[in-house]
């Protein structure tokens, strides 16, 4: 019981960051459930039975706020979805102790892509307007779809920072479009782990557990979409992606690190995790104070003039 409320709390979470970020739903939730000993195949299967009712509720939240495009969820959905048929039955025959240290590189490339790329990058805005066109959109969702269920998450660390970095579509939009087109990679990969797996190794009281948490989640987040800094979020999320798979990573059969060696990757690891949220807030800050001081400078020509 104490695991069930855990995860509906960590899927609450998750889902905050994810419907206001974009991302961080399933490789949080899928790295917990790796760190209790799940296993990989059936860990991406219950997060992504799960997503299923929660990206239907985000979707539907972020459309009610006007976060959605609807011509670029279709563009990346359809094939995320194909990508994520395909991964889904990749992972499935996969052997445990093979798979489950594969999943953990996955999942620290993207939680340190991430990292990289909202601390030290933000957001890029200066394209905004400009169409974002189907063979871009196309192959990216394809790749990003079968990272997501081989990872047990990646869809939105795979898209949205592509979306965000084209400059085309601003960051609310963006966000809500992915989280929507995920409804239908949740799908395609459910029904690839069910028809790999069957229902045996999925565990319903973990999906039940998320998808609650995940519920409640969802509309508020997506409502704060439009009020907290991507930036921040961003380092935030990804140091724990980083902390909870090193973990798995340096336990496994293929590395064994002792504790002193894995202490201490932990500790570099929480170190520079702070070091990058402080220093993404700190560019926040200095982002608002110019944009501040640009509308200044707007409003005293249009006074003057």
């Amino acid at each position: 019981m104490r695991k069930l409320v855990l995860l509906a709390l960590v899927g609450l979470a998750a889902q905050l960051v994810d419907g206001s970020l974009g991302m961080a739903y399933g490789v949080t939730t899928t790295s917990l459930l790796l760190v209790i000993g799940t296993n990989p195949a059936a860990a991406s299967a219950t997060v992504h039975l799960a997503e299923i009712g929660t990206t239907l509720i985000a979707g539907t939240a972020h459309w009610r706020f006007g976060n959605v495009d609807w011509g670029v969820v279709l563009k990346v959905g359809i094939p995320g979805a194909v990508g994520a048929f395909a991964g889904a039955t990749f992972l499935s025959s996969l052997d445990t102790s093979t798979a489950k240290p594969l999943m953990a590189v996955v999942l620290l490339a993207l939680g340190l892509y991430v990292l990289v790329r909202f601390t030290l990058k933000g957001l890029r805005t200066d394209r905004l307007g400009q169409p974002l066109r189907k063979r871009f959109l196309a192959p990216l969702g394809a790749v990003a779809g079968f990272i997501d269920a081989t990872g047990g998450g990646g869809w939105g660390p795979v898209g949205t920072p592509a979306i965000l970095s084209s400059g085309r579509l601003e960051p609310r939009k963006t966000i809500g479009s992915i989280d929507t087109s995920e409804f239908l990679v949740a799908l395609a990969a459910s029904a690839g782990f069910l028809l790999a797996l069957g229902d045996e190794e999925i565990i319903l009281g973990a999906v039940l557990a998320l998808l609650v948490g995940g519920a409640v989640a969802a509309p508020i987040a997506a409502w704060l979409v439009r009020h907290l800094p991507p930036r921040v979020l961003g380092s935030a999320v990804a140091g724990l992606i980083l902390l909870t798979n090193s973990r798995t990573l340096l336990r496994s059969d293929w590395i064994g690190a002792g504790d002193a060696v894995a202490y201490s990757v932990y500790g570099g690891i929480i170190v520079v995790w702070v070091a990058a949220v402080l220093y993404s807030l700190k560019q926040h800050r200095l982002e608002q104070t110019r944009a501040r001081a640009e509308e200044g400078e707007r409003e005293l020509v249009a006074e003057s003039a």
